[in-house]
C-alpha cells in the first residue's frame, strides 16, 4: 500500500542530502552553476530536442557522480579510524570517475553547442 507520508519523507530526505552538498561541496556548487548555465544555453539556441534530452541527461548524470562521489567519501571518513590502505584510491577512484563523466559531457556539450556559437559570428 502506498503512503503519502513515506513518500513525502523520502522526498523530504532527498532534498535535505541535495541541500547538504550544496552547502559543502564546492564542486557540486559549481557542477549545479555549469548545469543552468548549460540550461540558459539551451533556452537560447535553437537546440532540436534529442540534443536537449541528451543536455539534460549529461547533466543529472554529472551531479548523480558528484553526490555518489560525496557519499562514497563520507563513508571512507567514517572508516578512518581502521584506515585501510584502499580508502585513499576509492576517494581517488571516484574523484576520477567524476572527472571522466564531467569531461564527456564537456566533449558532448562542445559538439552540441560549437556550431550555434560560430553561427553567431558569421
Amino acid at each position: 500500500m502506498l503512503s503519502l507520508k513515506r513518500l513525502f519523507q523520502s522526498f523530504t530526505d532527498a532534498l535535505h542530502g541535495l541541500g547538504h552538498t550544496f552547502r559543502r561541496e564546492q564542486n557540486f556548487r559549481l557542477q549545479v552553476l555549469t548545469g543552468l548555465l548549460v540550461a540558459a544555453m539551451a533556452l537560447y539556441f535553437p537546440l532540436k530536442i534529442w540534443e536537449v534530452i541528451v543536455l539534460i541527461l549529461l547533466v543529472g548524470w554529472v551531479l548523480t557522480m558528484e553526490l555518489l562521489n560525496t557519499a562514497f567519501e563520507y563513508l571512507a571518513d567514517i572508516l578512518k579510524p581502521r584506515l585501510h590502505h584502499y580508502v585513499h584510491a576509492v576517494k581517488d577512484i571516484m574523484a576520477a570517475a567524476v572527472l571522466v563523466s564531467s569531461f564527456g559531457a564537456a566533449v558532448i556539450g562542445i559538439i552540441i553547442f560549437l556550431p550555434h556559437f560560430l553561427n553567431l559570428f558569421k
